[in-house]
């Protein structure tokens, strides 16, 4: 019965129960519940650029920096849209259109919480600084973060191991250490290219 089985927030202490010294999470989807309003914005940009899109392939580069998201398009869609000029677009159009919507992923936000103290806390995200945080900040959590990792800070961003690395490098902590919260393959690609263990939050059995 469903009554019976563990809630996802019990499922996830579950399986971050160990070794481990540091927690790293990916933000959006995984944090916070805001991977529908970015894949509304990627859908509006492209439109407004004569390029018809649907949500698939934004929620399949989950994780991705936007202009790689978006030269993955114009190689799939035979589209040529600017890349950075598009990312800076989308970041306005979600910044002063959507943000102020998201809402918490609440059994991931919970977890967060509960280990503050416990272990060093890192946000590793490949959307933008500006954004990250302000997720951050209406999410409630933002104080309890120690490291942000955000998109082009670091030389390349997921699947590459970058920004995870990063992360545990600015934490002090070495990557066997560290346990990545993520919701999307690109995300876990770059834990396990990291040297890191990682859970995938929307896939809790």
């Amino acid at each position: 019965m469903e009554t019976a089985e563990l809630s996802k927030y019990d499922k996830l202490v579950n399986k971050s129960t160990g070794h481990y010294k540091a927690f790293l999470y990916d933000c959006d989807g995984t944090l916070a519940d805001n991977m529908p309003a970015h894949a509304l914005t990627y859908i509006k940009v492209a439109a407004d650029n004569g390029v018809t899109i649907t949500g698939e392939i934004i929620d399949e580069l989950a994780g991705w920096p936007v202009p790689a998201v978006v030269a993955e398009i114009n190689k799939r869609y035979g589209s040529n849209m600017n890349p950075e000029e598009f990312a800076e677009i989308r970041q306005k159009l979600y910044h002063d259109e959507y943000i102020n919507h998201i809402t918490p992923v609440e059994h991931v936000v919970d977890h967060l919480k509960a280990h503050v103290g416990k272990v060093r806390i890192a946000v590793v995200s490949g959307g933008s600084r500006e954004a990250v945080e302000k997720t951050l900040n209406i999410l409630g959590i933002a104080n309890l973060v120690e490291t942000l990792v955000c998109a082009g800070e670091t030389p390349h961003g997921k699947p590459f191991p970058d920004p995870f690395s990063a992360a545990a490098q600015k934490l002090g902590i070495e990557p066997k250490d560290c346990l990545v919260f993520e919701d999307g393959d690109p995300g876990v690609q770059s834990a396990i290219a990291a040297g890191m263990d990682w859970i995938r939050i929307d896939q809790l059995y």
